[in-house]
């Protein structure tokens, strides 16, 4: 046995009021007492990412030097434990022997089993292997692709309703694009796991993520990312070269978002942008060209609410990015009031401009008694009620932008029953 006070004595000293980690050793049969306290020495020194709200007080006081890390020791090091054995006497540098190769990342960001999915229970045995796939894509929280296909849905079914096109255009259009939010929202995913793999493993609640827990490589990813850009490509395809080209040209967006929250504390403007370029796809693909006087108030419209409901979603790690530097409009408008206030704005703003692109598309009553008064009633009500402080509530009044954009969609699909397939309803 190894006792405290004999590895004490072989390493730097330590002041006694130095609160420490503890220290695990996995011992060679012939490793001496000044190698290991050597090797723990030249190890960088690392703060725990996530203080618990008990302990946050505490642990906010405390410097990074003034904590020590543990150390493991694997039997393949004993060669070099050894040799370092033999020449302890003649060297008195210890900073020029290198740490360990992977050590403090072990430590510092250790591999955790994810929590339970779903496809722990409807993935065979045999097919285990798709689990990081299907969750990378994050095929089992659908609200991501949801939100990316509302914009591409009311933009179709408007430009049906203004050019009075049969049921089956919209409906074969609206399929396509619900496939494609599919394919490309996964794509999306994709990417920012691969620019975030090391944010992600110090964010509690993305540590599980297939890249940032080991389960999956940055090759891997990228091949799997190539597969999904391909099946998107072939979706795109389908539509007329004027959509190939304008929807070609969003890829820049998708790419470059994740790299904004770094730079801005505006990086949902971005996501926003990216996420409603459906509103110009979808017009052009079922007409051929984009009406921009109607859509360009539409994408405004819907880039307003995306920022809404990603701040409310951004909330849910706003303790975790200060500790690992992620920008976020949450962590610009911090506070209760500043936050409540900056959706309000948002919100009030997304449906004015709504209400000018129905007025602009010439669209009836049906439209601004669903798609603008229904709307405002819901995120008032969102508005009023989100508890920035619990994630529960955050994630329950972001996923309830999937039925506002549904009905939004609603009331511009009843106006198009009452104009093209029941003319006089009203």
């Amino acid at each position: 046995m190894i006792s405290t006070g004999m590895l004490a004595s072989c390493s730097r000293p330590v002041r006694a009021t130095t609160p420490r980690l503890p220290i695990v050793l996995n011992l060679c049969p012939r490793a001496n007492l000044a190698s290991l306290a050597f090797r723990a020495s030249s190890i960088p020194c690392i703060l725990r990412p996530f203080p618990s709200r008990r302990s946050s007080s505490s642990c906010s006081s405390l410097s990074r030097s003034s904590i020590t890390p543990p150390v493991t020791f694997q039997p393949h090091l004993h060669a070099s434990t050894t040799r370092h054995r033999s020449s302890s006497s003649r060297s008195t540098t210890p900073s020029s022997t290198p740490s360990p190769p992977g050590v403090v990342t072990e430590l510092a960001f250790p591999k955790v089993p994810s929590p339970p999915t779903i496809w722990d229970k409807v993935l065979p045995r045999w097919a285990a292997g798709a689990k990081p796939y299907l969750l990378i894509s994050r095929v089992d929280k659908p609200i991501g692709w949801i939100l990316l296909y509302w914009p591409c849905a009311w933009s179709i079914t408007m430009a049906s309703t203004v050019h009075h096109l049969p049921p089956t255009v919209p409906a074969f259009y609206m399929t396509l694009f619900a496939v494609g939010a599919m394919v490309m929202r996964g794509a999306g995913c994709t990417i920012n796991d691969m620019w975030d793999q090391k944010f992600d493993k110090a964010v509690e609640r993305t540590r599980w993520r297939p890249l940032a827990n080991g389960d999956m490589t940055q090759f891997q990813a990228l091949s799997f990312l190539g597969a999904q850009l391909s099946v998107g490509l072939l979706v795109l395809t389908q539509l007329n070269w004027y959509s190939i080209v304008l929807g070609a040209s969003s890829l820049g967006l998708v790419v470059v978002y994740p790299f904004m929250k770094r730079i801005t504390y505006y990086p949902q403007f971005v996501l926003g942008l990216a996420f409603n370029w459906g509103a110009f796809l979808g017009w052009s693909a079922v007409t051929g060209a984009v009406d921009w006087v109607v859509t360009v108030p539409m994408y405004i419209g819907g880039v307003l609410w995306c920022v809404m409901y990603d701040t409310i979603y951004a909330h849910q790690d706003k303790r975790d990015d200060i500790l690992v530097g992620v920008k976020s409009i949450a962590l610009r408008f911090p506070s209760d009031s500043a936050s409540r206030t900056l959706i309000s704005s948002l919100s009030a703003s997304f449906v004015g401009l709504m209400t000018l692109t129905g007025h602009l598309a010439g669209l009836g009553p049906w439209y601004y008694a669903i798609s603008c008064a229904g709307t405002a009633l819901h995120l008032g009500w969102q508005c009023k009620t989100v508890n920035f402080d619990s994630r529960p509530d955050l994630w329950k009044k972001f996923c309830s932008n999937g039925w506002l954009g549904g009905l939004v969609w609603l009331g511009i699909a009843a106006d198009y029953v009452s104009r093209v397939m029941v003319p006089g309803l009203y």
